[in-house]
């Protein structure tokens, strides 16, 4: 049997700027604690987790031809097959400043480097060429100028004709657009808040929630996650729905936890998991990462504790009533 093999792709990668500043006022002069400067962006921070699982990861996109040295640096380390398209410029900068008195992190994220139809093309013809030996796809993240809203939904369809696994994190005019798509990814992780603004409705209640999940099921997707903060998240497949209720930790950071989430999802379907188990594993990942600066998981033997804290409960869902019932 050959290696599970997953390629991520990410848009518009940022070199993280993260300043933990306890109790900081916005307009004063604050003192901060510490300051960390890595490479992030959404698909950056899911290959950096599956590589440290032992996963066989490529990471591509557009990186900037100015300032590459961090993500180079992060590619090495973890044995990340670096297949980013070089871009003229330099590759965006995103703050995030940490309080860990109110366990709040406030992201201040700058726009991405303009692609042209030309380095779309050729992004495009590196996907097909991986699609030839890679078995899943993580799109992931925001799009930078210069792409449009349904690049996403157009790359999903490309990549499911290839008979590939794809998971799609993202949110705003690309998630809608992805939603309204005929063809869906297999696997969609939005928090709720994304998923209420992508559907263009409320979601008040669980039922509201688990009704949309079964809306993307039945048009194509396979596993529909949404995440809801510390209060844990929804697992909604065909079959069955389970809830994942986190243990509480000390919160160093959250950028990051929704990336670990997807990625333990994506290890989880890499070993053929139940659903139960799948919530365990992604629960455990998001909180490895909360637990530390960076996307880097900690040892096994720490994830293991804290999937073995996590508790998953079975869902019985009830359609709810209609407004105008």
């Amino acid at each position: 049997m050959t290696a599970f093999r997953v390629a991520t792709l990410t848009l518009n990668p940022a070199l993280d700027l993260t300043v933990r500043a306890d109790g900081w006022r916005r307009g004063e002069v604050n003192l901060g604690q510490s300051l960390h400067l890595g490479a992030g962006g959404k698909g950056v921070n899911v290959a950096s987790f599956l590589a440290d699982w032992g996963l066989r990861v490529t990471a591509t996109g557009f990186l900037g031809d100015e300032n590459p040295g961090q993500f180079e640096a992060l590619f090495r380390q973890k044995g990340v097959q670096d297949a980013f398209l070089r871009v003229p410029g330099p590759t965006r900068v995103g703050v995030k400043i940490v309080d860990g008195a109110a366990q709040e992190t406030t992201d201040i994220n700058l726009p991405g480097l303009a692609a042209t139809p030309e380095l779309l093309a050729e992004l495009e013809a590196r996907l097909d060429a991986l699609a030839a030996d890679h078995d899943a796809f993580v799109l992931a993240g925001s799009v930078p100028p210069g792409v449009g809203a349904d690049f996403y939904a157009r790359t999903v369809a490309r990549l499911r004709a290839a008979g590939r696994f794809v998971a799609l994190d993202t949110s705003g005019a690309a998630l809608q657009t992805a939603l309204r798509a005929d063809v869906l990814p297999n696997l969609l992780k939005p928090n709720i808040h994304e998923l209420s603004a992508a559907l263009g409705r409320p979601l008040p209640g669980e039922d509201d929630v688990l009704a949309a999940a079964r809306e993307l099921l039945a048009r194509g997707a396979e596993l529909v996650t949404v995440s809801q903060g510390e209060r844990g998240a929804l697992l909604v497949s065909r079959d069955e729905t389970v809830r994942a209720v986190p243990p509480r930790v000390a919160v160093v950071s959250t950028v990051g936890a929704g990336d670990a989430m997807v990625s333990g999802l994506v290890c989880a379907r890499a070993e053929g998991l139940s659903l139960a188990d799948a919530a365990r594993r992604a629960t455990a990942f998001s909180l490895g990462a909360i637990t530390r600066l960076g996307a880097h998981l900690p040892p096994r033997a720490e994830l293991d504790a804290f999937a073995a804290r996590v508790v998953v409960e079975t869902v019985n869902w009830r359609e709810p009533m209609r407004q105008d019932a």
